[in-house]
């Protein structure tokens, strides 16, 4: 994913600010970047396509002017295709939307980039990865979710790792090579076991804020 300053050969951690204290969210922020976070995962959902509700585009403006490092928006939301000048002008570098969410996918997909985005696809995990097949060359990070999305804190739903496999089989068939993100009850444990299967974006909320230590937090996700 060229233009966003990110090595790939290391394991990318994207702290979700859906575990962050809402009180002092450009603190928290900022604190997770000190401890190393590359990027940061902010959710967004709008209480129909999933069961929550956080924040819009104006938080991740104000965001935006407290930290540096990209910022990873995931748009659980319907319809997506509505806002996403919105989100892109408030910041965002990466734009991720459900398969999901919009019929018209490759457009949304396509729009995205022509906004000056990196394009990114969500699948939830009742969705066969094999949806993606006709959508590789299209997106630059592919987001395998790894519970069912809307709230934090849920457990790790341990089908992932088939599916991170048969995506690695796509993706070697199809001569792309957009990251490979994962999000949902991401630990030291399963951060371990997602990174063989292909995992190089690891989306982290409660163990990361939760952390009494959150630089060694973050390290721990990279496997040191």
């Amino acid at each position: 994913m060229s233009g966003i300053g990110i090595d790939r050969d290391d394991v990318i951690v994207a702290p979700s600010l859906l575990s962050a204290d809402f009180s002092c969210l450009g603190d928290e922020a900022a604190d997770v970047v000190e401890a190393g976070a590359d990027w940061l995962h902010l959710d967004i959902m709008d209480g129909h396509f999933v069961p929550n509700i956080t924040f819009g585009p104006r938080v991740v403006a104000a965001l935006r002017q407290r930290v540096k490092v990209p910022l990873d928006v995931h748009l659980m939301i319907e319809e997506p295709e509505r806002f996403l000048g919105e989100f892109v002008e408030a910041g965002a570098d990466i734009v991720t939307v459900h398969f999901e969410a919009t019929v018209h996918i490759h457009r949304t997909l396509q729009r995205i980039r022509d906004l000056g985005a990196k394009a990114g696809v969500a699948v939830n995990p009742g969705t066969p990865v094999e949806v993606l097949r006709d959508l590789l060359d299209l997106v630059d990070l592919v987001l395998v979710m790894s519970v069912n999305p809307g709230f934090g804190g849920q457990a790790f739903i341990t089908g992932t790792l088939a599916r991170l496999k048969r995506l690695a089989e796509l993706l070697a068939t199809s001569g792309s090579a957009p990251y490979v993100e994962v999000d949902g009850g991401i630990n030291r444990d399963t951060a371990d076991r997602v990174r063989r299967y292909g995992a190089d974006v690891l989306v982290a909320g409660s163990y990361v804020f939760s952390s009494p230590d959150r630089a060694e937090a973050i390290a721990s996700l990279r496997g040191r």
